[in-house]
């Protein structure tokens, strides 16, 4: 029996002890979740670009950007088969709410509603992305004082619930120490509960770090690299990707229009065209000439910024990109997207059974824990021994000790360990660190390779008792990939 049919089963379970009572029926729906997307929340400080990204990671522009009310509510954005919004109301009451879209995000009508008295938004449209991911669109986080960024540390990092995100995304402009504050807030401290494994972070608007210049994307790989190493973000989240936000989303839903106009951009003597780029100002107030109107200069400076329209229109004089398409690809890359894409893949969806998991596992643990009933120690035992005995879960608190610097070895070593856990991605190549396209037999070589380094390590009487522990979680990954590459053959 697999990790999602042994908690599919345990719930059950729980189910049936709490049966007539208000738990039953979160239980239910908590069991329900493990069928559904997962569910990831788009978090950060005031003016990070939440909404920005999360229309990118959508492919289309849903999400509201300016400060309007409805970015003071928490935005759930979920697939279906008919366009709807819906607000839960905080007593209770779901409500249909009109809106209306024309090229931009969707304008919700609160018919009189006061946006403090909504709990959340969910907004279903038949959308790709959204059939593997529900995306929640949180407001900025300031302070605890704020009223709109305590909803987000309510749906978060909840006082007597489960929070109903399986994984954040999270953006930085740099470490505030109120990012430190909530993501150390979101994750559990609890050994057999572990973490960073459920978060990403994003060093967002990223070609601001440049000042838009045009190695602003460069630079802010370099501070993101940098992040991504330092020992106090190892231990919040998984990764850092620089992302450019707004081009982000423009590459996803760039229009022939657009780059008619910045063609004439790219059309001009090159040291005219570098001199009309130098600023915003001096973009928005160009001569006649360029035959782009104000309207129009002011629209591409809103829609790619002033390190967008630089590159675009650079892009498209050099002929590296000469379609929407390509050229839509290219910024999609340039700007971060497509790496973020990657990561979300391999970090969260190839591990969402495990996210799922694990999430359903927790909200079970706590019920039964703040509200025993007869039978429940019994389902309190099951859930223990699942989240002791199961290996991903294993593999995910080594990843978590190993992040803390719990486990400490040579950094060739500990490198080694991180990627044979899945630190790196959950597929066999990433795993043995090698291209995608690798063979079946070149993977079996190097994967009884890394069994053979690893077993000689648990051996060793030298070894740390840490390290043999987790030598031991790494031998039985090794076995893992092993069977599933014979079972290709």
């Amino acid at each position: 029996m697999n990790l999602t049919d042994r908690t599919r089963d345990v719930l059950g379970q729980a189910i049936t002890v709490y049966r007539g009572t208000a738990d039953a029926a979160r239980l239910t729906a908590v069991r329900d979740r493990l069928d559904a997307p997962l569910r990831v929340a788009v978090a950060g400080r005031v003016k990070a670009g939440k909404s920005t990204l999360l229309n990118a990671l959508v492919g289309e522009r849903l999400a509201p950007t300016d400060a309007g009310e409805c970015t003071r509510i928490v935005t759930w954005y979920r697939d279906g088969h008919a366009y709807q919004v819906q607000a839960l109301i905080r007593n209770g009451q779901m409500r249909n709410l009109r809106f209306t879209r024309d090229d931009g995000p969707v304008t919700v009508d609160l018919d009189g509603l006061d946006a403090a008295t909504i709990d959340q938004l969910t907004v279903t449209w038949p959308a790709r992305a959204l059939r593997t991911l529900t995306l929640i669109d949180t407001p900025g986080i300031g302070s605890l004082s704020d009223q709109n960024s305590r909803h987000t540390w309510d749906l978060l990092v909840p006082d007597d619930e489960e929070t109903p995100a399986d994984a954040v995304v999270y953006l930085l402009r740099h470490l505030h120490p109120g990012d430190i504050e909530f993501l150390r807030a979101f994750h559990d401290t609890e050994v057999s509960r572990p973490s960073p494994v459920n978060a990403i972070g994003v060093l967002s608007r990223a070609d601001e770090i440049g000042a838009g210049r045009p190695d602003s994307m460069a630079s802010a790989r370099r501070i993101a690299a940098r992040l991504g190493t330092d020992a106090n973000v190892r231990r919040l989240v998984q990764s850092v990707v620089p992302v450019a936000g707004l081009l982000a989303e423009t590459a996803v839903t760039l229009t022939e229009i657009e780059v008619a106009q910045l063609r004439k951009v790219a059309a001009l003597p090159v040291k005219q065209a570098e001199e009309l780029v130098l600023s915003a100002d001096r973009f928005a107030s160009a001569m006649p000439e360029l035959g782009l109107t104000d309207l129009e200069r002011v629209a591409l400076l809103t829609r790619f910024g002033l390190f967008g329209v630089r590159l675009t229109s650079t892009l498209l004089r050099r002929e590296v990109a000469t379609t929407a398409s390509a050229l839509s690809k290219e910024l999609a890359d340039r700007s971060g997207l497509t790496q973020l894409r990657d990561i979300i893949g391999s970090l969260f969806l190839e591990r969402r059974d495990i996210l799922k998991s694990r999430s359903a596992l927790l909200a079970l643990a706590e019920i039964t824990r703040a509200r025993p009933r007869p039978g429940g120690a019994a389902v309190s035992a099951a859930v223990e021994e699942i989240m002791a005995s199961a290996h991903p879960f294993n593999e995910l608190r080594v990843l978590s000790s190993l992040r803390a610097g719990w486990i400490t070895g040579k950094p060739e070593v500990v490198a080694d360990l991180e990627r044979l856990i899945g630190g790196s991605g959950s597929a066999t190549s990433e795993r043995l660190h090698l291209p995608p396209d690798a063979s079946a037999g070149e993977q079996s070589k190097t994967c009884l390779d890394a069994l053979a380094r690893w077993q000689r390590r648990a051996e060793n009487p030298l070894t740390s008792y840490e390290m043999t522990v987790a030598a031991r979680i790494a031998i039985r990954s090794c076995e893992g990939m092993l069977a599933r590459l014979d079972q290709r053959r």
